[in-house]
């Protein structure tokens, strides 16, 4: 089922909708591309994200070449109204991850 999943998303028939793809799947396809083992791989992917976190949390824009840049930006507290009720209520400053996407992905998909 997965490889007719796969074939449907790389040749771009109509009605087959992509499914999700988690750390997990990326990790057992680099894995068997590279001949290493799963667990490896996804210990290297778990420690990737960590490094991204630990950069964005710093404050700090995160460039990967081919995929895009990812950056925190500050929400400042601004009023806003319930929906239901129609009353203001005061929505509080908060922070947000932006990402920007690379020239090379765009023109890909």
């Amino acid at each position: 089922m997965a490889e007719a999943a796969k074939e449907a998303a790389t040749t771009g028939k109509a009605g087959a909708a992509p499914a999700a793809v988690g750390l997990r799947q990326i990790a057992a396809e680099l894995a068997e591309e590279h001949e290493m083992p799963r667990r490896q791989v996804e210990a290297i992917l778990n420690d990737f994200v960590a490094a991204v976190t630990n950069h964005l949390k710093a404050g700090a824009k995160v460039r990967l070449g081919g995929i895009g840049i990812f950056q925190v930006r500050e929400r400042p507290a601004r009023i806003g109204r319930n929906p239901a009720t129609g009353a203001q209520i005061q929505i509080p400053a908060s922070r947000k991850i932006a990402f920007r996407p690379a020239k090379e992905l765009k023109e890909a998909v």
